[in-house]
């Protein structure tokens, strides 16, 4: 059974990526037992930098069933750890007007939890038509040369 890859689907429709980094993340045993089944979700979450520390706030990581009085809070800011270069980049950049940092995957890096992480910039809706054409465009070229090989 290989460990989950946990992907932000909607990320790189909403946002156009600009730049990626990869971290670590604090986590409570629960917490880790629960992301190894798979429940973890990064759907609603960002990060944000406080005091030259990042944080990843509003990631869902569901309780431990078998975590009694231990368990962990299901929504609760969640420390990165990354380089202090690394940090003061984030930070630099979304400071500027439209830039947030996003998750875009979770995964296993041996037994330690990594996070990828992008500056972005949030698309509007005509942006988001455009990417959808041209994805739509691709997929018919890739239909047409399958079937002409055959």
């Amino acid at each position: 059974m290989g460990l989950p890859v946990i992907e932000n689907r909607k990320a790189r429709h909403e946002y156009e990526i600009l730049e990626t980094y990869e971290v670590g993340i604090v986590l409570l045993g629960t917490e880790v037992k629960s992301i190894r089944m798979g429940k973890f979700s990064l759907a609603e979450a960002f990060a944000n930098v406080h005091n030259g520390e990042l944080f990843l706030i509003n990631a869902h990581v569901d309780e431990y069933a078998q975590g009694n009085i231990f368990n962990h809070a299901v929504r609760r800011e969640r420390k990165l750890l990354a380089h202090r270069r690394e940090i003061t980049e984030m930070e630099e950049a979304i400071s500027r007007k439209g830039l947030t940092l996003i998750p875009l995957k979770a995964y296993f890096k041996g037994d330690v939890l990594k996070l990828q992480i992008a500056v972005g910039k949030g698309k509007a809706a005509h942006d988001k038509r455009q990417d959808k054409a041209k994805q739509e465009a691709q997929r018919e070229i890739a239909r047409a040369l399958r079937e002409r090989n055959r």
